[in-house]
């Protein structure tokens, strides 16, 4: 392998060049996902209910709009435009009831209350496509751009589209940001001026690949797209600084100065110790594979098959370019900042009791922070974009001037008699924060025959299988009110049919929540399990891997504990990806200062000699990978409006700094105190305790 790199390094150059022509092709045709709720299962009531709305009315997603001073005259041309607009399925006001002849006097009262207050008027809008689908989202900004500035757009489609125009908007430049500042931390810390830039083309060829190979699976959320590229460069970087550490060591080494020779040792060298290293990541995130809830399958196996794609291009395109840039490269020498490592080493070791102490001491309260992390969590999407956007606003609007807050719609057998359906509704207007309730039965009573309403306003709200029902709510979604409105709501129209379905974004939230509260749980396990299998073949024991993932565990409660203690609010799907991530991306640190602390014994050192010089030898590439995986998330933490995007890189940013300083003052107190343990324990190394005696 490492002949065939060195040899045919213009062939591998102009073959990943090529690669880039279909995976910019296939990125750019890559659809993206903008609504969370899509993940939930299939088998849930919710999707069931939604599938069945689209099938058998031809209505998916569903928008309230409030006008604003205009006439009834205004009003009613503007609604005519909406119904114009393609993929409008269904456009209902108190002036539609009016427009299509129904008798005045069977309307009731209230229901111009219901559509009208003061200057405003409300209008509800049905689509033929779903929530997020792309016609849905261009025909809201079609509608805005109708309305011009009379009307407000709100619904998860409005906040869709919004979503989507911010995300169009920054998405570059979170990777210029990530890009710019890992350059700016890799040429300070590193010896030579162009070695990161080739790291980072490397990487870059990489990403793009990664994410042009995403269009085998049709589409990807925007958490995905926004973060993979991000990620992908902070947590694969580190096999691009250790071949190039040991290519220099192998160069400095030979006496010829053979660059060939070097690289061909350096990819030999890396293929056995980033492999290992690789695998650990790669396991964290496939972890993310085993949540309920679709988006971790979503972003896992986009990262996963990222980080060996990294794994890849740093053992191919980058020797490549390095052999390629060689010359160059040796006249762009210059000194790192980071100062030589001996007296913490030796700090370290020498107050190692004192170290094991402060560990124990702050593991507990790290723990608490880190089991209540779920307390501080929103579920509620729209909460992730700033308030004053354009469907924030119309959401404050409904909620303020009309009581709105929610919107249920339920499906109930069109066979059910009128004198059901009406008693049926009668129970739903007394469940607590109902507000309205709209159905043919509730326009018309139970006097009235449903032959005298014009088949189009009927056809509106039946088909030959199904009755919609709509329920106005004024409870926030995902608060406690609204999780027992949801169940007394369930309650009621199966009681009137077993079969009745419940469609809304209160109750698609609420199964999201019941979801990933069990994923929460479900992939730290797994990812523990399965790092914890990778590191006892690595390093061939049953102890290191415990102590391994304890350091790293510690680390993980820390960050997430801080969130917990200082009230930080986080999306609902951070604590769950910021375990798996973190733990897969630093567990590396650990397993490098181990395996030279299990060197430095076999070759004869004591337990604290040895910890003393993988200390030093470690802390070098510990503070280079956790300084890029900062860097690069920092700066996008900082600059992103998305609150998801910017909680999980803000936290990812913070765990690399925590896990920088817990693994070099933590890791080595550890193995020094369990130093009989794992020799006896550890494959090859029981010899130390027949030498000792």
């Amino acid at each position: 392998m490492e002949k065939f790199v060195v040899k045919f390094r213009k062939l591998i150059l102009a073959l990943a060049g090529l690669l880039l022509i279909p995976s910019i092709i296939g990125f750019l045709n890559t659809r993206v996902n903008y609504d969370m709720l899509t993940y939930l299962p299939d088998s849930m009531e919710t999707v069931k209910g939604q599938d069945e709305l689209l099938k058998s009315f031809g209505k998916g997603a569903f928008a309230m709009i409030i006008t604003e001073d205009l006439p009834e005259s205004e009003q009613a041309k503007l609604e005519d435009k909406f119904r114009s607009i393609p993929h409008v399925d269904t456009v209902l006001g108190y002036g539609t009831l009016n427009e299509n002849d129904i008798p005045a006097q069977i309307l009731p009262d209230e229901l111009y209350d219901k559509f009208q207050k003061g200057n405003e008027s409300l209008i509800a809008i049905f689509f033929d496509t779903s929530t997020s689908a792309d016609e849905t989202m261009d025909a809201v900004k079609k509608i805005r751009e109708v309305a011009d500035s009379h009307a407000y757009v709100s619904g998860m489609s409005a906040f869709a589209t919004d979503l989507r125009k911010l995300c169009e908007e920054e998405e570059i430049l979170y990777v210029v940001i990530a890009v710019v500042l890992a350059l700016l931390v890799m040429l300070a810390l590193l010896d030579n001026w162009l070695a990161p830039v080739l790291f980072l083309a490397s990487i870059g060829v990489m990403i793009i690949i990664n994410l042009g190979t995403n269009i085998i699976f049709g589409e990807i959320s925007y958490i995905t797209k926004a973060l993979s590229a991000i990620l992908q460069l902070a947590v694969t970087m580190d096999y691009s600084i250790f071949l190039w550490h040991t290519y220099r060591e192998h160069l400095a080494k030979d006496k010829e100065k053979n660059y060939n020779r070097a690289m061909e040792k350096a990819i030999k060298d890396a293929m056995s110790s980033v492999f290992g290293g690789s695998a650990t990541t790669v396991a964290g995130f496939l972890a993310l594979c085993f949540m309920t809830f679709g988006l971790g399958k979503d972003l896992g196996v986009v990262m996963a098959k990222g980080v060996v794609l990294g794994v890849i291009g740093s053992v191919t395109v980058l020797p490549a370019l390095i052999l390629t840039f060689s010359r160059v490269i040796e006249r762009l020498d210059h000194k790192s900042i980071l100062p030589d490592f001996t007296w913490l080493s030796q700090k370290i070791v020498k107050i190692f009791p004192a170290l094991l102490i402060i560990f124990v001491a702050i593991l507990p309260p790290a723990i608490i922070g880190y089991k209540n992390a779920n307390e501080n969590v929103y579920y509620t999407i729209s909460d992730s974009l700033p308030q004053d956007m354009e469907f924030a606003v119309a959401n404050k609007k409904l909620s303020e001037n009309f009581n709105m807050a929610n919107v249920h719609m339920t499906l109930t057998s069109s066979s059910l008699d009128q004198n059901t359906v009406y008693n049926m509704t009668s129970d739903l207007k007394n469940i607590a924060g109902i507000k309205t309730v709209l159905n043919l039965e509730e326009v018309l009573g139970t006097e009235v025959p449903m032959d005298i309403l014009p088949s189009n306003i009927v056809d509106v709200a039946r088909s030959d299988k199904w009755e919609l029902t709509i329920m106005i709510s004024e409870y926030r979604t995902a608060s406690d009110e609204i999780a027992n409105q949801i169940n007394d709501i369930n309650n009621t129209i199966k009681k009137y049919d077993q079969n009745a379905l419940l469609v809304s974004e209160s109750s698609s939230t609420q199964d999201m929540i019941n979801l990933t509260s069990v994923d929460f749980q479900v992939v730290n396990a797994i990812s523990i399990a399965a790092i914890f299998i990778i590191i006892a073949i690595v390093t061939k024991s049953i102890s290191l891997p415990v102590i391994l993932i304890v350091v790293i565990e510690a680390a993980i409660f820390i960050n997430l504990g801080l969130s917990y203690f200082t009230g930080q609010k986080l999306s609902f799907i951070t604590p769950i990806c910021i375990s798996t991530i973190q733990l897969g991306a630093t567990i590396d640190y650990a397993i490098l200062m181990t395996t030279r602390y299990k060197r430095e014994r076999l070759d004869g050192k004591n337990k604290k000699e040895a910890a003393t010089i993988a200390l030093k030898t470690s802390i070098p590439s510990i503070i280079i990978s956790g300084a890029v995986l900062f860097a690069a998330t920092i700066g996008v933490g900082v600059y992103s409006r998305a609150d998801i995007i910017s909680s999980m890189c803000m936290l990812m940013a913070r765990g690399a700094v925590i896990s920088i300083i817990v693994v070099p003052i933590f890791l080595a107190p550890m193995l020094i105190l369990t130093d009989p343990l794992v020799i006896r324990t550890t494959l090859g190394m029981k010899k130390l305790i027949k030498e000792k005696s």
